[in-house]
């Protein structure tokens, strides 16, 4: 069962969380080039919100070594619920640790759609998360025909109840909503859809819990959405594969 409380700020993180979701892009050069771009305005200049970037595994060790002192957070974009095993082609949570990330998304759309998994799998990954010690970012999200039959926040409500384990804290947790009709479509959620989706989130985990918000967020809308008291950071897709964008982004969050 989730914890549920009263709307609170994680105190432990003070800040919003503006994450980068690099998908499956980019080869050395391309990480090392972005990495490096990130960190340099990291380094010219304060901000307000905490950052995290989610290469693809192949440029974890890669970009971690660009990333080192520079405060920007490191995360996969998925782990295997396994600590170890005979699992081709999977990595686990804690091989994930092992090479310097603090986080993991877990439940993407792309990932419940695209390869079939269920809210059972979701859930057997995020203890797995947990036992490895990286904060689990799980996606939840409805598709276009369940927000136009209404049933959005139902379907959502499903997600979070059956998607996260016993014993989840604002420590442990980040939730990520992301409509799915709005992810890579540049169709964005209204602000108050956005709102009125969060503040049912905020419901139904511990309090202080951040609550992102994901579907094509850019620099001309994301001062609009962050603004919002109900989103505590974006989970930011297309737009995260440039460092100006991705910083501009993050400068809406301040």
């Amino acid at each position: 069962m989730i914890v549920t409380g009263e709307r609170g700020r994680n105190m432990a993180f003070g800040s919003k969380l503006v994450a980068g979701n690099w998908k499956m892009h980019g080869l050395r050069a391309d990480g090392v080039a972005l990495a490096r771009g990130l960190a340099e305005r990291a380094a010219g200049a304060g901000r307000a919100c905490e950052l995290l970037v989610c290469p693809p595994a192949s440029l974890l060790t890669t970009v971690a070594g660009v990333l080192d002192g520079c405060g920007i957070a490191l995360g996969g974009q998925d782990c295997h619920a396994a600590a170890k095993g005979p699992y081709t082609g999977d990595i686990s949570a804690e091989m994930l640790a092992d090479l310097g990330c603090r986080y993991v998304i877990l439940g993407h759309s792309e990932r419940r759609h695209g390869h079939g998994e269920s809210d059972q799998v979701v859930r057997d990954k995020v203890a797995g998360a947990w036992r490895a010690g990286l904060v689990a970012i799980v996606c939840v999200g409805e598709t276009r025909q369940q927000r136009e039959a209404g049933e959005a926040a139902g379907v959502v409500s499903v997600q979070l109840t059956a998607s996260i384990p016993d014993g989840a804290t604002s420590d442990t947790l980040v939730v990520a909503y992301e409509p799915v009709w709005a992810i890579g479509t540049g169709l964005t959620a209204t602000t108050h859809d956005i709102a009125v989706m969060h503040a049912e989130i905020h419901a139904r985990v511990p309090a202080g819990t951040r609550v992102l918000y994901g579907g094509s967020v850019n620099p001309k809308n994301a001062a609009e959405i962050l603004g919002l008291a109900e989103v505590d950071g974006a989970l930011v897709g297309g737009a995260s594969l440039s460092a100006d964008d991705f910083w501009s982004i993050a400068g809406a969050a301040g």
